[in-house]
């Protein structure tokens, strides 16, 4: 086994240690042709219906989940310690009979269901599978996506059923019959908006990523991000920041992200001097701003702008500051640590080549093709399907990326297989979704958390960040926006905030808790490849994205930064100068250098200067403008002291 042949594998069981959706069956035997066929045709289906146009909204949707639970009982055993072992028992084949006939149902009865049914009530027959169709989903999601998800859809299903037991946020109740057919007949609940969109929208970009994959984008991102920065301080740490964020682009997973882009980028910043934990910390803080990325912002873009009414090409413009923003605030925490560490930029030597990048940079087409149609108002499938054609034949333009008919038909497969955990996320998140809509249980929270606070705006905004970062703990990126912003949002929206500014809000805090420990998935990820103390990466990887925890309180109280409210160059550019001084100041602080190593005295004014220049008022600005001023000055005095003290040690 070759060097290259190694480190694929070692990429791969580090994946099935910690991202659920790679821990599948390796060795099907003869039925991985049943799931070649399945998920080709799953892939086949959707491209269809996306230029065809989608059928209606239960039967698209049974469609999509019904194949992609079959495909989840074949492809993932019920202890993940199973994947090596040959072929499928018989009781998952028997579950992913039973998953396709359920949906089927749906569509073998749909008039009856949606006509008859609503008047006369629903049979035996209908109870029957509507209880097989939630429990097989659950277990479904138990096994691609992680435990979490299911406890908080069981606790809703629970709280659906005996709501009139519970004292202030109860309701009338549900006998499960009732509860049931109305969760899995109904276009409000499983087949509610998330597998809508999953099925209409996502589907078609996360295949897109599968194929930009094809064309080895990655190392394409890598490469450039390298020959960019890689010169500077610390450049081997900013190098795996700006890969990371291109990377997020197309991704939707943040730990996948961690695991893909830091197998090359953490044992090249462990050789350029910083800490294992550092390394770690640095991947996954930016792997996880990967997911705010536009165009696809973790496959959630598409969902959000279903939730708050606005056209998912402008969601994607309004998202950019704040991202970038992120990627700020990680990138100067790399660069006051390498500074503080002495850690100098590469070689010119070790530095990708300017003309082999040119040559590829063909690969970048499909992005800009996709981006460009969805500013121009085209809709994002007919820009989806544009770029995968475009993507599709950039693949042929090199013969390590060539695909055979055997290789495309892998390739339809792959497709399917990437979207199983959105899928059953999506269907599950349904289910949490429709029991919080239906039972009123969000106004309820809402006022839970105005009374805790006492009406206070900032507390609620405290508690709400709390909920958001607890609900988010171990769910993939579209869940965990679909509980935050149906459990957590209607909190801020009780108050005088534009929509989009609650709801980016809320996504951010609960994509954050992929690096917020004790829970932080993608630091472990990091952590693991490193071979770090994952607590310590996941409090590293907290200082660095200390952007994303301030960043949504600065768009609340000052939507400037999301494109919202007396929008002019001027106004939008002093908000995006003091946010980025403002976490200078606060990243300098939580690492302890500036143009020297800081006291605690200047660690508590930068943390103090750094909030006011955040803070949208023009006087408390001024004043953190002062304040940290004086400290720049302070410091560049002290260390040019400190580099005439070594000089004259030398002599």
């Amino acid at each position: 086994m070759t060097k290259k042949d190694n480190k694929e594998v070692d990429k791969q069981e580090m994946m099935k240690k910690y991202d659920k959706e790679s821990t599948f069956r390796t060795n099907l035997g003869t039925w991985g042709w049943v799931t070649l066929i399945l998920g080709s045709a799953l892939t086949i289906f959707q491209l269809y219906t996306a230029y065809r146009g989608a059928y209606v909204s239960l039967i698209q949707g049974a469609i999509h989940l019904g194949a992609a639970l079959c495909l989840v009982y074949l492809l993932y055993p019920i202890k993940s310690s199973l994947t090596s072992k040959r072929g499928i028992p018989w009781y998952d084949l028997i579950f992913a009979a039973v998953a396709l006939y359920a949906n089927f149902y749906i569509i073998q009865n749909y008039d009856r269901l949606i006509n008859e049914a609503i008047i006369f009530g629903f049979t035996y027959m209908d109870q029957f599978v509507a209880t097989a169709g939630i429990l097989l989903l659950l277990e479904a999601t138990r096994r691609v996506v992680g435990l979490p998800i299911v406890i908080i859809a069981i606790l809703a299903l629970l709280y659906g059923m005996f709501g009139n037991f519970i004292p202030i946020i109860g309701h009338a109740g549900n006998d499960w019959p009732t509860l049931a057919t109305k969760m899995f007949f109904s276009s409000s609940a499983i087949f509610g908006i998330p597998i809508q969109i999953s099925s209409t929208y996502i589907f078609l970009f996360l295949f897109f990523g599968v194929i930009l994959v094809k064309t080895n984008i990655g190392q394409f991102f890598n490469d450039l991000a390298l020959r960019l920065t890689g010169k500077y301080t610390g450049g081997t740490a900013k190098a795996a920041v700006a890969a990371s964020g291109l990377q997020g682009m197309v991704s939707g997973s943040s730990v996948a992200n961690t695991v893909g882009s830091g197998s090359f980028t953490i044992p090249m910043m462990k050789n350029a001097g910083f800490k294992p934990h550092f390394a770690a910390a640095s991947e996954a803080s930016a792997s996880t701003g990967g997911q705010l990325m536009p165009p696809i912002m973790g496959a959630a873009a598409f969902i959000m702008a279903s939730y708050t009414g606005i056209p998912y090409n402008e969601i994607i413009v309004i998202a950019i500051i704040p991202a970038l923003l992120y990627f700020s605030g990680v990138f100067l925490g790399t660069h006051f640590e390498a500074r503080k560490q002495n850690i100098r930029g590469l070689s010119k030597e070790e530095l990708p080549k300017t003309n082999k990048l040119i040559k590829r940079l063909d690969l970048f087409l499909p992005l800009v093709i996709i981006i460009g149609f969805l500013l121009a108002g085209r809709t994002p499938t007919y820009a989806a399907l544009f770029a995968i054609v475009t993507a599709f034949v950039i693949s042929f333009f090199r013969k390590e990326t060539r695909m055979s008919l055997k290789g495309i038909i892998k390739l339809l497969e792959e497709g399917a297989r990437v979207a199983l955990p959105v899928i059953a996320a999506c269907a599950t998140a349904g289910i949490i979704a429709g029991t919080v809509t239906t039972t009123g249980l969000g106004p309820k929270i809402a006022g839970g958390i105005i009374d805790l606070a006492q009406g206070q705006f900032f507390l609620v905004m405290f508690f709400t960040m709390i909920a958001c970062i607890i609900l988010g703990m171990g769910l993939p990126t579209t869940a965990n926006y679909v509980v935050t912003a149906t459990m957590a949002a209607p909190a801020l929206l009780a108050f005088d905030v534009p929509v989009i500014a609650v709801h980016m809000f809320v996504f951010y805090f609960g994509i954050v808790a992929d690096i917020t420990p004790p829970v932080c998935l993608a630091a472990y990820a990091g952590a693991g490849i490193a071979g770090a103390n994952p607590m310590k990466a996941g409090v590293t990887a907290v200082k660095l994205a200390i952007a994303a925890f301030i960043i949504p309180y600065v768009f609340v109280t000052n939507p400037l930064l999301l494109l919202q409210g007396d929008v002019t160059a001027f106004n939008l550019s002093i908000s995006v100068i003091t946010a980025l001084l403002g976490m200078a100041a606060i990243s300098s602080a939580l690492i302890g250098y500036f143009a020297t190593k800081v006291t605690w005295v200047e660690r508590i004014a930068l943390i103090a200067c750094g909030l006011m220049l955040v803070y949208p008022h023009l006087v408390i600005s001024l004043i953190g403008l002062g304040v940290f001023g004086a400290v720049s000055v302070f410091q560049y005095v002290k260390n040019k002291k400190e580099d005439s003290s070594k000089q004259q040690a030398v002599v």
